[in-house]
C-alpha cells in the first residue's frame, strides 16, 4: 500500500510538470512516460533479428537500401516505445505490430483521423436509461449484429467506419439482417461542415467526425452496401452514390453522457456505439486489457464500441479488471484479431467522451 501511495505520488508530480510545459506536435506521443520509465538497451540486442521476423510477418519491402535503414532505425525506436508503453500499461500486451516501422507523426497522419467538429444540428442528447437490471457481460458478436473487421488501409478514415459499424448494428435491430455498409460513399460523398468553423469539414481520408456521417446518412437518404459501393482506401474518386441502391437509413441519433452505466445501457438497448478515443498505446498493442497509468483523454481515432465484460485476464500482481470491447479498423492482424480491450472505470484515453448511437429505419435495395 505504501508502494502503491508513493508511486501515485510520483506521477501527480510529474504530471503538474510534464503539462506545464510547451510541446511539439511530436513531443506528445507521451512525454511523460519517457519520464516515468528508465530507457534501456538491452532489449535491442536482437532488433535485426526482430525486423527480419517483421518484415516477413507483415510482407513489408523497401525500394531502397536508404529507405531500409531509416525504417530499422524507426523499427528500433518503436522497440524502445513498446517497452516503455508495456511498464506503463502492465495489464496489457505491447510489442511490434504491424505499425512498427512507423514514426508517431507518420502514424496519426495514415492510421487515426478524429476531427473535433461541433455537434450537427439534428443530433440530440440520449434520454437517461433505466441502469439496475443490466448484464455482467455483453457483447453483440455473439447476437450478430457486427460485421467482420474492416482494414482503413494508410488512409485516415477510421470516423467512416466506426459510422457505418454503429449504423450495421442499428440496421440489425432494425430488420434483423446484418449488412455491410460503405465506408467509401461516406470518404467520397461526405463533406458535412462544422457551420461556425471555415473549413472543418469531414474529409476523407484526412478525417472527419462519426456523428457528422450520421448527419450526412439522414440528409442523403442513407448508406449503399459495401458490395455495390467497395472500399478503395483513397478520396481521390469523385462521388459515385446511387440512391436507388440504398441499403440502410438513419432515422435520428443522439450522443451520450459521460457515465459508463448509461453507455453500457445505450449499448445493450441500442446496439454498437461509435466511439472517440486516444490512441496513444494502440500503436504498439497486442492483446490484453490496457488500462495505463496515464493516457490523454483527446481523442484522435474514431471506433466501434461492440461489447463489456465484468473481468479481463492480468498478470497475477494486478487485480482483473472490467472493460469495454472495442472493433478496430485496421485489419484482423492487428489486437486481438482486430479488436482492442481498455479497461473501464475511468474514462481511460477518452473513451467515455465522445460516445453516440444511431437508429435505423429500413430501406429495401431497389
Amino acid at each position: 500500500m505504501e508502494r502503491f501511495c508513493l508511486f501515485s505520488l510520483l506521477i501527480c508530480i510529474l504530471l503538474s510538470s510534464t503539462f506545464a510545459a510547451t510541446v511539439s506536435p511530436d513531443e506528445v506521443e507521451d512525454p511523460l512516460i519517457r519520464q516515468v520509465v528508465p530507457d534501456a538497451e538491452d532489449h535491442l540486442l536482437n532488433a535485426e533479428h526482430h525486423f527480419t521476423t517483421f518484415k516477413a510477418s507483415f510482407g513489408k519491402n523497401y525500394a531502397t537500401q536508404e529507405e531500409h535503414d531509416y525504417r530499422f532505425k524507426v523499427f528500433k525506436a518503436n522497440l524502445r516505445r513498446a517497452r516503455k508503453h508495456q511498464m506503463m500499461d502492465p495489464t496489457a500486451v505491447h510489442g511490434v505490430t504491424k505499425f512498427s516501422d512507423l514514426t508517431p507523426r507518420e502514424f496519426r497522419r495514415q492510421y487515426l483521423g478524429l476531427k473535433r467538429l461541433r455537434l450537427p444540428a439534428d443530433a440530440h442528447e440520449a434520454p437517461i436509461l433505466p441502469t439496475n437490471d443490466l448484464p455482467t457481460d455483453f457483447d453483440w458478436r455473439d447476437k450478430g449484429a457486427v460485421t467482420n473487421v474492416k482494414d482503413q488501409g494508410s488512409c485516415g478514415s477510421c470516423w467512416s467506419f466506426s459510422a457505418t459499424g454503429a449504423l450495421e448494428g442499428a440496421h440489425f435491430l432494425s430488420t434483423g439482417k446484418l449488412v455491410s455498409l460503405s465506408e467509401q460513399q461516406l470518404v467520397d460523398c461526405d463533406h458535412e461542415c462544422d457551420p461556425e468553423e471555415y473549413g472543418a469539414c469531414d474529409s476523407g481520408c484526412n478525417g472527419g467526425l462519426m456523428t457528422s456521417a450520421f448527419e450526412y446518412t439522414l440528409k442523403a437518404g442513407g448508406l449503399e452496401r459495401e458490395e455495390d459501393y467497395p472500399y478503395t482506401g483513397t478520396d481521390r474518386g469523385s462521388c459515385k452514390f446511387d440512391r436507388s441502391k440504398i441499403a440502410a437509413s438513419v432515422s435520428n441519433f443522439s450522443v451520450i453522457s459521460i457515465d459508463e452505466d448509461q453507455i453500457a445501457a445505450n449499448l445493450v438497448n441500442h446496439g454498437p456505439l461509435a466511439v472517440g478515443i486516444n490512441a496513444m498505446f494502440m500503436q504498439t498493442y497486442i492483446g490484453g486489457v490496457s488500462c495505463p497509468y496515464i493516457c490523454s483523454k483527446r481523442q484522435d481515432h474514431g471506433v466501434l464500441l461492440v461489447g463489456y465484460g465484468a473481468a479481463g485476464y492480468a498478470p497475477i500482481r494486478f487485480k482483473e479488471k472490467p472493460f469495454w470491447i472495442i472493433k478496430n479498423s485496421w485489419g484482423e492482424n492487428w489486437g486481438e484479431n482486430g479488436y482492442y480491450k481498455i479497461c473501464r472505470g475511468r474514462n481511460i484515453c477518452g473513451v467515455d467522451a465522445m460516445v453516440s448511437s444511431v437508429a435505423a429505419i429500413h430501406a429495401t435495395s431497389q
